[in-house]
């Protein structure tokens, strides 16, 4: 059986890397979360001093030097679960944070940043059998892959779900009307920077998931995919 590309963009807070995990482990496919090794970036700027959280001001100088030296990669646990790993340290929790999702967008719209990760991210898929999610897969990373998925959900319930997801981790220091606001500004930001910005690959499938259940979407998807494959 042919292994294929699959490559899996839309907004955030859509549940793009649940599905894109989901439908890896029913392929026996290798998954890659892209959003993930742009939240370690971001973490490693903040954490370093390159980048200011509030005024979101990014000393581009400093950090264009040592990006070849920020080491990310991604393994899957005894238990299941992919997590990733910054210069050797698990940052999973740590990159979920509202403080990081706030700036992970100004980091990701760097071109050089973009290009150290997309080269990566190439590398990674080389030979297919994977399923990688994230902003510009189809178009940029994979722009040839056999499977293209956009997903997409109003901005309300994508909000909700993020505030949702953050409760259940113990933070309740958000209201709606906050995660929102940044849900809303990420999409701008998103899809108005001028590298790679989030677009629809014009051979992508879309998939608006505001009304369908998890179990729904990933009977969609796997269909997809196993039309694609073949089988």
């Amino acid at each position: 059986m042919k292994k294929i590309t699959i490559a899996i963009d839309g907004h955030s807070s859509c549940g793009k890397s649940t599905m894109a995990k989901r439908l890896a482990e029913e392929l026996c496919y290798v998954y890659v979360d892209t959003g993930a090794m742009y939240r370690a970036v971001t973490l490693y700027a903040l954490q370093n001093g390159l980048m200011d959280a509030d005024t979101k001001e990014i000393n581009e100088d400093a950090l264009h030097d040592v990006i070849d030296q920020i080491s990310i990669r991604q393994e899957k646990g005894e238990d299941g679960k992919v997590r990733t790993y910054l210069n050797g340290q698990c940052v999973e929790e740590e990159i979920r944070q509202m403080r990081v999702s706030s700036c992970v967008s100004p980091i990701a719209a760097l071109g050089f940043v973009r290009s150290h990760l997309v080269a990566c991210q190439q590398q990674m898929g080389a030979e297919g059998g994977i399923v990688m999610d994230g902003r510009d897969i189809g178009t940029v990373v994979f722009p040839n892959a056999e499977l293209k998925i956009f997903v997409t959900a109003s901005a309300e319930v994508r909000a909700q779900r993020r505030l949702a997801e953050l409760q259940s981790k113990g933070d309740t220091s958000l209201t709606l009307a906050e995660v929102l606001e940044n849900v809303v500004q990420r999409d701008y930001i998103d899809s108005h920077r001028e590298v790679s910005p989030l677009v629809q690959a014009e051979d992508a499938l879309l998939l608006d998931n505001s009304n369908l259940t998890i179990p729904q979407q990933n009977e969609i998807v796997l269909a997809w995919a196993k039309e694609k494959i073949g089988c």
